[in-house]
């Protein structure tokens, strides 16, 4: 099995400490294998899609126009 080391700030460190019976080394595997689970999917949805680079810029662009026009409406009432 591989390993490596996880360094987190003191804060968080000390809520950790909060839970002596808890064993941090697990729940940070099975995080790390949902995440990667998460991350296939997406590599999946990705990989089926139409969308070239441009298709996806052009989206983000009016999705931005989009949600700045709403924004400013919703200041204006």
């Amino acid at each position: 099995m591989g390993e490596f080391v996880v360094t987190v700030p003191e804060e968080l460190r000390a809520d950790m400490d909060e839970f002596p019976d808890v064993k941090w080394q697990v729940v940070v595997r099975k995080l790390l294998k949902a995440q990667v689970v998460r991350m296939r999917e997406l590599c999946a949805t990705v990989a089926k899609s139409a969308f070239t680079e441009q298709d996806v810029v052009e989206l983000s662009v009016e999705v931005d126009e989009a949600v700045a026009r709403r924004f400013r409406d919703a200041r204006k009432e």
